[in-house]
């Protein structure tokens, strides 16, 4: 049997999937769906920046302090020598690559995706505070500890102290149900009762959509049974037509 070119990296944990991180999910969902043979290396939160720096993956920004900060996912292209950090960097770059295969942002889509990517998140931001904590529960030791010290030190409190309770849940998940309610009248536009961002087919929009409806579902199920419910069940039926997208290899 022949090798998979492509190696992905990704961040293990106790999830059912492994695969847990929206970020990751992206990339996950990106090479499945264009149909591409691929490895996953499993990496705990410690190790990052070491593998990065061992293949030669650029960082993806900077520290406080000024170093470079390396994140995954990460993949390593064996047929062409490319190593690609960053979900929206390596979404390009797989369209580049490999164009016969299905494309993420159809031509003259990339302006687009871009600045849906940016305008979305500013609207599902309040996601963070929820998922983080309970993410965190699940990951394997090493990762836990890490992930516990440096993301306690950039919300300024602890892991359990950034969950939303109470008056605060009920703002704050509000505040999450309107930014995925005015992402859904996006898809709506023209009029059109839409399940993708471009009508009959999906795109990267959707597979950004789902991975942090997956994230969730996931990491928050009871939270999930909620947020399925909402916009006419759109975020549950998106997940659902996209699951053959989301194998684990």
């Amino acid at each position: 049997m022949t090798e998979p070119s492509i190696v992905f990296y990704d961040i293990p944990s106790n999830f059912p999937t492994n695969c847990w991180s929206p970020n990751l999910w992206k990339t996950r969902y990106a090479l499945n769906f264009k149909g591409l043979s691929y490895k996953t290396v499993w990496v705990e939160y410690p190790d990052i920046e070491p593998q990065c720096k061992k293949i030669g993956a650029d960082p993806t920004s900077t520290k406080a302090d000024g170093r470079p900060h390396y994140t995954l996912p990460v993949i390593q292209d064996l047929s062409t020598g490319a190593v690609i950090s960053d979900t929206t960097r390596i979404a390009q770059y797989l369209d580049a690559t490999y164009p016969e295969k299905p494309l993420l942002m159809p031509a003259g889509t990339a302006g687009f995706h871009l600045a849906f990517q940016e305008a979305a998140h500013a609207l599902i931001s309040p996601i963070y505070p929820y998922g983080l904590p309970a993410s965190q529960l699940k990951m394997n030791p090493s990762s836990a500890e890490y992930f516990r010290r440096t993301r306690e030190i950039s919300w300024g409190k602890t892991l359990e102290d950034l969950t939303p309770k109470g008056d605060l849940d009920v703002t704050e998940w509000k505040k999450l149900k309107d930014g995925f309610t005015k992402i859904d009248e996006w898809f709506q536009a023209g009029g059109k009762e839409n399940l993708y961002f471009m009508g009959e087919k999906p795109c990267y929009a959707d597979l950004w959509m789902t991975s942090y409806a997956m994230w969730i579902s996931l990491s928050l199920p009871e939270k999930w049974e909620d947020m399925k419910t909402w916009n006419g069940g759109k975020w549950a039926r998106l997940l659902k037509s996209l699951e053959q997208y989301a194998t684990v290899v």
